[in-house]
């Protein structure tokens, strides 16, 4: 089916800092693709990797350096010479593993074995998180629209002072909820009237029209409404819509996703997934009244799911989904047109990165052609050892019938083997080893011109690291087996 184009507002890209953060030659490279992918702005996820001073400073990373102030500055110089507005997002609500993991924020928790939401009642916790936000609206001159976050908001209400305060008659968790958020924006709003303040809805998404329209969030905020599924429900999400329109929230946003959202270990992006996620955006963008005022769409590209959690795709493999995403919502469909589009400005061959072909011939790889994808090169590696990492040989090396026949857990705890066969074990495991070694390596070593190094070993020990080491403990068991039975 095919749907208008999206409509109007902004196409706003998510680059989501708290994991593999590009190195800022890096970034820059992203920002001029962005641009040239018609990109209207981007929402900023800095994280730990803010330049925080003060008493902050103890929330900037430390597995690699954060970004300075000067970083941050040419970063949103950049964006804004290409046309493109810098919103940052702040997590003032839920989410704050990065702030809540430091044992001198421990006492702001909600609950002490909850380390991503921050208790509602501490009056020490809103002057936290307004300090942060005072730091990062000071390193944006000029800017207009910040994302205060406040999605999943997890453990709320399950803390001693919030327990304490249900009990009051009238008291619910959903204005629990509510009342921080308001008392956020509120503060906000004092001290930068101008600013326009998004924030994730799902923690609002079960309440009723009423509740809302007595929240003091009317007027305050604009609500983004993510939903990240390739099945996503059309009608109830236009419904959502349309109730927080009628609760007085007109302006809103949606978002969509164009890596990141997979699964929580996803190595390799599925342009297809992410496109469909887009078609069905298409269809609520279509099916919404006029009085819904929809201010844009954020394309997602998550790098964690949160702050403790494992690395998602890296940029350069989900570049094809992101263009792709773009295209279908230019279009309106993902046509023949788009799809063409897509492999012409990227010079591919296939939208799908691990469809793409390996390297071009190096006459038709001509430098404009490479700059269209800036880190192809690694996109080509990772997936080419991710191929190798998942082949059946390797990951299920020790479910094969010579490992299960003549070395198995039996054999290995008498160290009784017949000799001939465990070295030919032994032998097969070593030459996967060293096929695995030589593309690591070569990974790596693109790796750390667009990451941290800490980047490369993270992501290295996360999808490398745990396939290897049986066939590592194979060939060293192999060896103590048969010197017990070679003379």
């Amino acid at each position: 089916m095919k749907c208008p184009p999206w409509p109007k507002g902004k196409k706003v890209v998510h680059l989501d800092l708290k994991g593999a953060p590009p190195r800022v030659e890096y970034l820059h490279r992203l920002i001029e693709f962005f641009s040239q992918l018609g990109v209207d702005g981007l929402l900023v996820e800095y994280e730990d990797m803010f330049p925080y001073e003060g008493e902050l400073k103890l929330l900037q990373a430390t597995a690699q350096p954060a970004y300075s102030q000067e970083e941050v500055l040419s970063m949103q110089e950049l964006a804004r010479s290409k046309g493109m507005e810098v919103i940052p997002l702040v997590q003032t609500f839920g989410h704050m593993e990065f702030v809540l993991k430091h044992r001198s924020m421990w006492h702001l928790r909600e609950t002490s074995h909850c380390v991503g939401t921050l208790n509602p009642h501490r009056e020490e916790g809103v002057k936290l998180v307004m300090e942060m936000l005072r730091q990062v609206v000071e390193l944006h001159p000029g800017l207009n629209t910040l994302h205060i976050g406040a999605d999943e908001v997890y453990m709320l209400g399950e803390g001693e002072e919030s327990k304490l305060w249900l009990t009051s008659p009238g008291h619910t968790v959903e204005q629990l909820f509510l009342s921080h958020v308001t008392k956020v924006a509120k503060a906000i709003k004092k001290v930068w009237s101008h600013i326009t303040i998004i924030m994730w809805d799902d923690m609002m998404r079960g309440m009723s029209q009423e509740t809302l329209k007595a929240s003091g969030l009317v007027g305050l905020i604009q609500p983004m409404l993510w939903d990240y599924t390739p099945n996503l429900d059309v009608d109830k999400t236009v419904s959502l819509l349309q109730k927080y329109c009628s609760a007085g929230m007109a302006d809103v946003w949606a978002a969509s996703s164009f890596k990141g959202s997979t699964s929580v270990y996803t190595c390799v992006t599925c342009t297809q997934r992410h496109v469909d996620n887009h078609l069905q955006w298409l269809k609520v963008a279509a099916s919404l009244s006029p009085s819904v005022n929809l201010k844009g769409i954020a394309i997602t590209g998550w790098q964690r799911y949160d702050h403790l959690s494992v690395l998602c795709e890296l940029m350069p493999v989900a570049l094809p989904s992101l263009a792709a995403c773009l295209q279908t919502l230019l279009h309106g469909q993902f046509c023949a047109e788009a799809h063409s589009k897509v492999t012409e400005v990227l010079g591919i061959s296939a939208v799908e990165v691990e469809a793409m072909e390996s390297l071009l011939c190096m006459a038709l790889r001509t430098s404009a052609a490479n700059s269209l994808f800036p880190g192809r090169r690694l996109a080509e590696l990772i997936v080419e050892l991710n191929s190798l990492l998942n082949s059946e040989d390797i990951r299920f090396f020790e479910s094969n019938m010579f490992v299960r026949g003549w070395f198995s857990p039996y054999h290995r705890q008498r160290r009784i083997v017949t000799p001939l066969m465990a070295m030919q074990i032994r032998n097969q495991a070593a030459t996967y080893l060293v096929m695995l070694q030589q593309k690591v390596e070569a990974v790596k070593e693109e790796m750390v011109h667009l990451y941290p190094e800490s980047t490369a070993q993270e992501w290295i020990e996360e999808h490398v690291s745990t396939v290897m080491a049986p066939l590592q403990r194979i060939t060293e068991d192999i060896g103590a087996c048969v010197k017990e039975m070679v003379p």
